[in-house]
C-alpha cells in the first residue's frame, strides 16, 4: 500500500473541513462515503465528487475498497462505530470527543491493541504548526515557570434541536468547544490536573450552555477555561510565566485567522513568533498516513485522549456537585 483509501462514515457537516485535507495530502485519497440511505450517500457523493457510495455504515466497513475511515457521527456513537470499524480491519480517525466515559474509552483502546488498527482522536489544532511551536517555546523555558493558562471558546448556538443541545447524545458546550481550552491547557502543563472546580448554567434542553472553571496542577499552577453557546464567536489563549506571557489570538480555529503567536517578555518589546501556513486539518491526516503506512506512533496518543476525557468528566461532575473534584 502506498496510499490510504479513505471512507467517510456519515455525511456530517464537519466532513467539508476534512475532504480538502485528504485531497491535499500526498498519500491519501478520498474513495467512499456512507450514509444511512443510498439516496443520501449518492447525493453527497455527487456534490463532493466521491467515487463510491454505500447506503449503510456497515456495508462500507465490510468493503475491501477502503483502508481507513473518518467517523463524524454524533458524540454518543463515536466509540461504537470506531470499534466496529477496527473489528473489520479499518484504521480509524474519530472526531472529538472520542468517548463520553472512561469505560468506552478503555474498551476502544483494548480493541485497537488486539486488532493492530491505528486509532486516534481527530483534534485538528494539536497537529497545526502553531500549536507545536507554542509547545516547543514553553518546553524550551522561554516563558520561565508557567503559573497560569487561560483559554476561552464561544459561539452562539440558538437552534435547540441541534444535536449539540441534547445531553443524552453527548451535547453541551464542554464536549463541543470547552474541550479545546481544556486540551491545550493539558498540553502546555504536561498532563491532567490534580483537581478541578467548575460551574455551569443549563439551557432549556438540559444541556450546559455555559461552563467555566479551574484546573489545579502541582506547584500552584492553574489553568482557567470557559466555553459558551450564548456569546458570539471568540477564541483566545494566553499563558503567563515568570519570564513573560504568550498570547495566541486564534488557538483552535486557525483557519479563521492568520496564525499568530506573540511573546511579551518581562522586559523589552513584544516578539511575534513565525508560524508557517498550513491547512488546519491536513496535519491529522498526514499523521494517520505516517502511522498506517510507516508504522509511526500517532502524535496524539490514546493515553493523552484518555486523560483528556478523564479531566472533562471531572469538570462535569464538579459543575453538577458544586464542589471540587480530584482526578
Amino acid at each position: 500500500m502506498n496510499k490510504v483509501r479513505w471512507g467517510l462514515l456519515s455525511t456530517a457537516n464537519i466532513n467539508k473541513m476534512l475532504i480538502p485535507a485528504i485531497r491535499a495530502s500526498e498519500r491519501g485519497e478520498l474513495t467512499a462515503v456512507a450514509s444511512r440511505s443510498q439516496e443520501s450517500a449518492d447525493t453527497y457523493a455527487a456534490e463532493w465528487g466521491i467515487p463510491l457510495t454505500f447506503g449503510s455504515y456497515e456495508t462500507m466497513l465490510a468493503s475491501e475498497s477502503i483502508d481507513a475511515v473518518y467517523i463524524s457521527v454524533p458524540n454518543h456513537l463515536h466509540v461504537e462505530w470506531s470499534i466496529r470499524a477496527m473489528e473489520l480491519g479499518k484504521h480509524v480517525l474519530c472526531e472529538k470527543p472520542f468517548a463520553l466515559n472512561l469505560e468506552e474509552m478503555e474498551r476502544a483502546m483494548a480493541v485497537a491493541t488486539r486488532t493492530g488498527m491505528v486509532l486516534t482522536e481527530a483534534f485538528m489544532y494539536r497537529h497545526h504548526p502553531q500549536t507545536k511551536i507554542a509547545g516547543e517555546f514553553l518546553r524550551g523555558g522561554r516563558l520561565g515557570d508557567i503559573s497560569l493558562v487561560r483559554g476561552v471558546f464561544s459561539f452562539r448556538l440558538e437552534d435547540k434541536t441541534n444535536v449539540r443541545m441534547i445531553p443524552e447524545l453527548g451535547g453541551g458546550s464542554v464536549w463541543d468547544i470547552g474541550c479545546y481550552p481544556i486540551s491545550i491547557a493539558q498540553y502546555f502543563m504536561g498532563g491532567p490536573p490534580v483537581w478541578v472546580f467548575a460551574d455551569q448554567d443549563l439551557g432549556e434542553t438540559g444541556a450546559e450552555e455555559i461552563i467555566a472553571g479551574q484546573m489545579h496542577y502541582s506547584r500552584g499552577r492553574i489553568a482557567q477555561f470557559t466555553s459558551s453557546f450564548r456569546s458570539p464567536y471568540y477564541t483566545h489563549v494566553d499563558v503567563l510565566g515568570t519570564k513573560g506571557r504568550l498570547i495566541i489570538d486564534s488557538p483552535f480555529r486557525i483557519d479563521r485567522g492568520h496564525p499568530q503567536l506573540r511573546f511579551y517578555p518581562r522586559e523589552g518589546d513584544p516578539v511575534q513568533l513565525q508560524v508557517p501556513e498550513k491547512m488546519l486539518y491536513l496535519g491529522e491526516i498526514e499523521d494517520m498516513h505516517d502511522a498506517i503506512l510507516d508504522g509511526a506512533k500517532p502524535y496524539l496518543g490514546l493515553d493523552e485522549t484518555r486523560d483528556h476525557i478523564r479531566t472533562i468528566l471531572a469538570v462535569i461532575k464538579s459543575a453538577e456537585l458544586h464542589q471540587p473534584v480530584r482526578l
